[in-house]
């Protein structure tokens, strides 16, 4: 698109919104500030940098063999740097354990140190960007039975402790190295394929084995741990010990940051109707922006209902400094870096239409009992142009326009992808 098209289709979609009493500068600046939490594991497939070997043990699905992904530190970091390039505003990288910088060596899940993640907090403050943190609790030999901190063999749960406290270390060091809390992921595939006798006693070993680990503060300045809950999992269909209730109560009870993510739940369920009451009882909420197929199939991100929903309750709450948005998906069966820039650019363009949204007319129309008058304004809503308004804040930040992004990615494929043989 030209200059003088994108300028002027802003300008008249702005004076649209302004009729509806919608601030579009306030709206603009908000998304230009909003920072999402980019996952690094959908550029490798969820492999990560443990093993030499580059081999999983279990634990997770990616399904696909499309050519070129990421097989090396190296590697994943010019991906990264190739999506910044593709998407407005400053975010957030979210590493998971499994890709510390070990040298090309063996290094125990129980061993791992702040030292083999520097590489990443040295790239992220060249980047402009910060880190957050994941422990990996899967594909590992010690979690084949099934269970991690839930186990009922002690060396088991000793092993996975241990895990755990260097994980909140790490995490605290890059919190204190990046002057920005970094936001610390708990979640566990503990549970079983068929019926289970044991459920309260694993549940009860889960419960001492964090507040075993918790009890060691760590200043909220640099840390901010959560918990992550889950319906079941492919191997954990009957049972998964760290159920929905189960962390709503630890994390109301320990005053934590609950995670929900948008794959975990049944699928009537939504996450979207779930943030109003849990923002009632917990701190904050970190969010992992997934999209279930059928089962918790983390496919790439779209612009449908569940999303916008997320964000519409996001904005309406009033407590988007209270939500940190994340994204958890990985796709092997097609481009990888498309993949990437798809899924961050429908999550901004969400947000964007719940900014744009007259939320404080439609809230009168409510209290008026007016309902005929709200579903009409939410209908004509979905017409707006707020497209418009995106393309140019991608113009004003100099990443491309519309599905000029479409080209750039597919000249890196040529150009760098291809070439990984």
């Amino acid at each position: 698109m030209k200059e003088e098209q994108i300028i002027k289709a802003y300008e008249d979609a702005k004076a649209r919104y302004v009729a509806l009493g919608v601030s579009v500068e306030a709206a603009v600046e908000k998304l230009k500030n909003l920072s999402i939490s980019i996952h690094c594991w959908q550029a490798d497939d969820v492999i990560g940098f443990e093993n030499p070997d580059g081999e999983l043990t279990g634990g997770i699905q990616t399904t696909g063999n499309f050519p070129g992904k990421a097989r090396s530190i190296e590697e994943l970091k010019k991906d990264l740097e190739k999506v910044f390039t593709l998407i407005p505003g400053k975010h957030r990288i979210s590493l998971h354990a499994i890709y510390g910088d070990f040298g090309g060596k063996f290094v125990d899940r129980d061993k791992i140190e702040p030292k083999h993640f520097q590489s990443w907090i040295d790239w992220a403050k060249e980047n402009d960007v910060k880190l957050d943190f994941n422990s990996t609790f899967f594909s590992h030999e010690k979690s084949s039975s099934g269970y991690t901190l839930s186990d009922f063999d002690p060396e088991i749960r000793k092993f996975w402790k241990d895990h755990l406290r260097q994980c909140r270390r790490i995490a605290a060091e890059i919190g204190r190295q990046q002057g920005d809390p970094c936001i610390h992921n708990i979640w566990i595939p503990d549970g079983e394929k068929d019926k289970t006798v044991s459920r309260i006693e694993h549940r009860r070993l889960l419960k001492e084995s964090l507040d075993e680990v918790l009890a060691e503060k760590i200043s909220t300045d640099y840390l901010k741990d959560c918990v992550e809950c889950k319906l079941f999992g492919i191997g954990s269909e009957s049972y998964v010990v760290g159920s929905h209730e189960f962390y709503m109560g630890y994390s109301i009870a320990n005053n934590m940051t609950l995670t929900l993510d948008a794959g975990h739940f049944h699928p009537t369920e939504t996450i979207s109707d779930k943030l109003s009451s849990m923002l009632l009882f917990v701190p904050e909420i970190n969010l992992h922006v997934s999209r279930p197929e059928r089962w918790d199939s983390d496919h790439v991100v779209i612009l449908n209902d569940e999303l916008l929903a997320i964000s519409q309750e996001i904005v309406r709450s009033g407590q988007m400094e209270k939500i940190h948005i994340g994204l958890d998906y990985f796709d092997a069966s097609i481009n990888r870096i498309g993949a990437y820039v798809i899924g961050i650019r429908s999550a901004q363009k969400a947000m964007l239409q719940a900014l744009l949204e007259p939320t404080a007319k439609l809230r009168e129309f409510e209290m008026q009992n007016k309902n005929f008058e709200r579903m009409a304004f939410l209908e004509e809503l979905k017409a707006m142009p707020w497209s418009d308004i995106y393309n140019y804040i991608c113009y004003m930040l100099n990443v491309p326009v519309g599905d000029e992004y479409i080209k750039e990615i597919q000249n890196y494929e040529n150009n760098v992808t291809s070439k990984r043989v």
